[in-house]
């Protein structure tokens, strides 16, 4: 697809893997909508980018109702979703509590969801659309302590390849980026204090770089799913 004047929807977008996938986009022509749960945040980052900014907690329907509201009012279309908002929980199995599963599967699961299909009506109208689920590599093989986190993003594969088998007629791209590690505040649900950066990690960038390459893929092509490793983590 060309990404210039398109407009796009990135979920946790004031940090990490999202700020950097904004900024990308932003720097390709396309409007980008930033939304987070921290409305202070969320608005200087989106200055700093030059994005627009929506205060919205993806566990809320009512805020998914008003962020497409306002999108409907204020762009008229949406052509990409960057589902990327989420949090995660390391607990032991004999540490696991139902509060705690839900808290992570909320946003992991419930809210990935119900943020699609708050896109959807646009998607279908237009006949063209395209979500990227930003899972990681813990969708695809379990780790001690990974029971909630891993389960939840387990889940967002299954979710993924569904949607992929209902939208494919309808035109709508439907992908999924799985990261290894890569050091941003993600993990950090008390202060979201951005980690630093280390030389033989991934850094967001290389995230934002493979999600903008699968949207640039002309449209008669997909890519369903894609995995980054760093090369020499160790």
């Amino acid at each position: 697809m060309k990404l210039e004047n398109s407009i796009a929807l990135v979920t946790g977008g004031n940090s990490g893997l999202g700020k950097a996938t904004a900024k990308l986009l932003i720097q390709k022509g396309a409007k980008v909508i930033i939304t987070g749960r921290d409305k202070i945040k969320t608005e200087k980052v989106a200055s700093a980018i030059g994005a627009t900014p929506f205060h919205c907690d993806v566990t809320s329907d009512q805020q998914i109702n008003d962020l497409y509201a306002f999108i409907s009012k204020e762009f008229g279309r949406l052509d990409i979703l960057i589902n990327n908002a989420g949090i995660g929980q390391r607990l032991g199995l004999g540490e696991i509590t139902r509060e705690k599963m839900r808290e992570v599967y909320e946003v992991n699961v419930l809210g990935a969801t119900m943020v699609a299909k708050g896109a959807l009506p646009f998607f279908l109208k237009q006949k063209s659309g395209n979500i990227v689920n930003i899972a990681s590599t813990a969708s695809l093989k379990g780790y001690p302590t990974g029971s909630i986190y891993c389960s939840s993003k387990f889940a967002l594969r299954g979710l993924t390849q569904c949607w992929q088998g209902e939208l494919r007629k309808d035109n709508i791209r439907v992908i999924q980026v799985n990261p290894s590690e890569v050091p941003t505040a993600f993990g950090d649900e008390e202060s979201r204090e951005e980690r630093p950066l280390e030389q033989n990690k991934l850094t967001p960038v290389e995230i934002a770089h493979t999600i903008v390459s699968t949207l640039e893929m002309d449209n008669r092509g997909y890519i369903p799913e894609v995995t980054v490793h760093a090369t020499n983590p160790f």
